[in-house]
């Protein structure tokens, strides 16, 4: 099974606002459904269905994004909800966009004063015409696409022309703890502006998401809270009581609107991706260089590792089974694949790997690699597919 979570009944896929049915993958356990909007005016009313469905496994430019060392901007919050939502609400957009089939809704997360703002890939994904997006004081403008992140479901846009706006505070994801509070913002199902709070439910939980077209996967160490978060949410800020995004709010369980299991980007994957896309266009992934094999209990098992690659120089080998990155740990090839991606290139980190004979676990310390972040395909029913993601075959 995949990750954490086990049980439930096995998912039927659905594309973007198509409503399709796909074949179910296998090994799937609980639904997730990705939360941007598409909307349509259906009987004077307005309906929506999910921007795909997932799957759970249990001034910028030279400068730096602001977070980490930058001091607070804006209000200043006063360690409540209220108080983080003030402190938020003026960094936080609506943004939306036209297709044949309706109106595709999300949110985003304001980066600069200039108009460099986050979001999910799956919220902008097609709009090369560019989108419109809606502030805080319900001012409208154009933004455009600066470069998308497929492998992690994130986006940067730009609005055009814009000036001394409000720039979000971002946290560190070192700093979240499991039960803390956090405060989401966005706007569900159309509804600009909205505040919903929660805690903080699990860490390092392996959400799987079909992209767009079905043709390939998104894979991510998530943060998992019990804030409502609804279909337009997407893109939008998790903060905590100071007001800091700790998160991109990206997946919920199920398809018809919040039960308390939803699913944020971590921060400090979120920061250095955006600020690539933001600095160069296109952002970069870890690659460690091996496909999985046959599964194992307990771990991931290797079944091919790429010449030249960061497995090779470590020492990996076919057969190795892999039980923990850092001290998180493996439970399958996908939480692998999780786990190396919160990473950034080059960074060097710590497997712990039992080896085909059984023998006793060793560490074995991997400097990650580099690739560009595309999209890979990889069909439904090859999880040694999902390997592609870090260096198999044309990667």
């Amino acid at each position: 099974m995949y990750g954490a979570h086990s049980g439930g009944t096995t998912p039927t896929a659905v594309y973007p606002a198509f409503g399709t049915p796909a074949p179910a993958p296998p090994r799937r356990t609980t639904s997730l459904v990705a939360i941007a909007l598409v909307a349509g005016l259906v009987g004077g009313g307005l309906g929506f269905g999910g921007a795909y469905l997932v799957f759970n496994s249990a001034g910028v430019g030279a400068t730096t994004l602001a977070g980490t060392a930058d001091p607070m901007v804006g209000k200043p919050s006063d360690g409540s909800v209220a108080g983080a939502a003030a402190k938020a609400m003026p960094s936080t957009v609506d943004i939306r966009w036209r297709t044949n089939r309706g109106t595709v809704e999300g949110s985003g997360v304001i980066l600069s004063a200039e108009g460099e703002v986050l979001t999910n890939n799956h919220v902008v994904d097609g709009a090369s015409q560019g989108v419109q997006v809606t502030l805080a004081d319900g001012s409208t403008h154009r933004a455009s696409v600066v470069g998308t992140s497929p492998s992690y479901d994130l986006a940067v846009i730009r609005i055009s022309g814009a000036s001394g706006l409000t720039p979000a505070t971002l946290g560190r994801s070192t700093d979240v703890s499991v039960g803390q509070p956090v405060v989401a913002i966005g706007s569900p199902e159309g509804l600009s502006g909205t505040v919903t709070s929660g805690i903080v439910s699990a860490m390092n939980r392996t959400v799987t998401a079909s992209d767009g077209n079905g043709s390939g996967r998104v894979i991510y160490n998530g943060l998992q809270t019990d804030a409502p978060i609804n279909p337009g949410n997407s893109g939008g800020p998790l903060v905590n009581l100071a007001g800091q995004v700790v998160g991109i709010n990206s997946a919920i369980v199920g398809s018809n609107g919040s039960i308390g299991l939803g699913f944020a980007i971590p921060v400090d994957q979120a920061r250095r991706v955006a600020q690539e896309l933001i600095s160069n266009g296109t952002a970069t992934k870890p690659q460690l260089g091996v496909a999985g094999g046959e599964s194992a209990l307990g771990g991931a098992t290797i079944g091919q590792v790429t010449p030249g690659s960061a497995a090779e120089a470590a020492g990996l080998r076919a057969g190795d089974v892999v039980t923990k990155v850092g001290s998180a740990t493996v439970g399958d090839f996908t939480d692998l694949i999780a786990r190396v991606g919160s990473y950034a290139p080059g960074q060097q980190v710590t497997l712990t790997v039992t080896g085909a004979d059984g023998t006793a676990p060793r560490e074995v310390p991997v400097t990650l690699g580099s690739m560009p972040d595309k999209q890979p395909t990889i069909s439904d029913g090859d999880l040694s597919g999902l390997a592609e993601l870090f260096g198999r075959g044309g990667n």
